[in-house]
Parts: C-alpha cells; sequence; structure tokens
C-alpha cells in the first residue's frame, strides 16, 4: 500500500503535467511522478541521455509476454 502527500507546484508545471498525463494515459500525480524518477535517474546517471533513461522505463514497464528477446548476432556475421 502506497501512501499519498500533498504539494504545492506551480500553476504552469500543473498545466503542463495535466497535458502530458493525458497524452500519456496517466493521472496528473502519476505524471509529476514520472517526471520526478526520470529526473533521479537523470541526476544518478550523468552520463546517459535523458531520452535513453525514458526508453529504458518504457521497456521496464512493457509486460514480458509482448517483449521481443534479444538474440545476438553470430560471430561470423
Amino acid at each position: 500500500m502506497s501512501t499519498t502527500t500533498s504539494i504545492r507546484i506551480d500553476q504552469t508545471l500543473y498545466d503542463l503535467a495535466k497535458a502530458d498525463a493525458a497524452a500519456e494515459h496517466r493521472t496528473i500525480a502519476g505524471q509529476v511522478e514520472y517526471w520526478a524518477k526520470l529526473g533521479r535517474a537523470a541526476l544518478d546517471n550523468p552520463d546517459l541521455p535523458v531520452s535513453f533513461i525514458a526508453e529504458s522505463f518504457a521497456a521496464m514497464a512493457e509486460p514480458r509476454e509482448q517483449s521481443t528477446p534479444f538474440v545476438p548476432r553470430s560471430r561470423g556475421a
């Protein structure tokens, strides 16, 4: 069970979160949480592009049964 906490944020940031949340099929709180996790991961991994981190989050959220297994190329190719 997760707990919730109310916070105040700038109205402009709220409006951006609302728009992005609708596009990404998230709640506004879920969008702000996603941004926070993405920002934290970016700060923890400054050598990685933010787009790579975001794509990694998307890949981790994908159900395993819908993923394509990695098949390395043969050494002779």
